[in-house]
């Protein structure tokens, strides 16, 4: 994966809470006074900032900003303010490509060093994520590659917004818990909550999976195989239930990661161990490990 030239890789295993923030609203009010101020905070940091936007004219997110007090158009004339759209970034291929995007970051991190910014802040509206997108369905996977691949390694700090009158209060609840922090409306917690671990490369999985999370399975077993970092964990204290096919996915993806390192399981619940006693040819995919 690329590295970013010349982007400053402070610690690739550090906690990065606060880096990558889930924002919930549900109307235009809520709307602009979450932008307002993380624009503000990048703009008297000396950072650069990026609001990438889906359903919103990048006309009206300027005009917001001015609104409030904030010199949007000034910013721009600088190079410190740009409004883009998803066509324009998230969806500029084909299809949305997390392996891409995260290349991406590097990229666009070492642009803003190169121009002088200490740190890039970016906002995104997650809203064409469930729409017919080519990709869409990767979505959870890239939110949670995002906190070790990306975050742990670039001065970059990133809001991710929902607007709840264009999703589905499952879609809120799946994409906004894999966020580590969170600001706005509360959401609902989904039947399987999947996050990136705050402090050491993995995930974490709590409440139960099964055949009706098995999409959310699905993108936890292709963060675990898609990412580069290595060692590699699932932490299981907060799941309830786990079934056979849901396990047998996981592993197959611990099985295809680089570097051929066991997946390590930690805190595993007895349902799951005794599944790894029934299904012995998992044994050397995935460790379980109680501390």
């Amino acid at each position: 994966m690329p590295k970013g030239g010349g982007v400053p890789v402070p610690g690739e295993t550090e906690p990065v809470q606060g880096c990558h923030h889930s924002v919930v609203f549900s109307d235009d009010r809520q709307w602009a006074e979450h932008l307002a101020a993380v624009v503000r905070g990048g703009l008297e940091k000396g950072e650069q900032v990026q609001y990438f936007a889906d359903t919103t004219a990048p006309e009206r997110v300027l005009r917001a900003l001015t609104d409030a007090g904030i010199d949007a158009a000034g910013a721009v004339s600088r190079g410190q303010l740009s409004v883009s759209v998803a066509a324009q970034t998230y969806l500029a291929g084909s299809r949305f490509d997390p392996d891409a995007m995260i290349g991406l970051w590097f990229d666009v991190a070492e642009a803003a060093r190169a121009s002088g910014y200490p740190g890039l802040r970016v906002i995104g509206e997650m809203s064409w994520g469930a729409r017919d997108v080519t990709g869409a369905d990767r979505l959870l996977e890239y939110e949670l590659r995002m906190h070790h691949e990306v975050f742990a390694r670039l001065p970059l700090k990133a809001w991710c917004f929902y607007d709840r009158r264009l999703l589905t209060d499952a879609y809120v609840g799946m994409l906004a818990g894999a966020h580590l922090t969170h600001e706005g409306e509360p959401y609902a917690e989904p039947a399987l909550r999947v996050a990136p671990l705050a402090d050491r490369p993995g995930l974490a999985l709590s409440g139960s999976a099964g055949y009706d999370t098995r999409d959310a399975v699905a993108s936890a077993a292709a963060a675990v195989s898609g990412s580069t970092v290595q060692p590699m964990e699932l932490d299981l204290a907060g799941l309830r239930h786990l079934d056979s096919a849901s396990l047998a996915v996981l592993a197959e993806a611990a099985a295809v990661r680089p570097g051929g390192t066991r997946l390590r399981m930690r805190q595993a619940p007895p349902a799951v161990r005794r599944l790894l006693r029934l299904f012995p040819e998992l044994d050397s995919m995935v460790e379980v490990v109680d501390r």
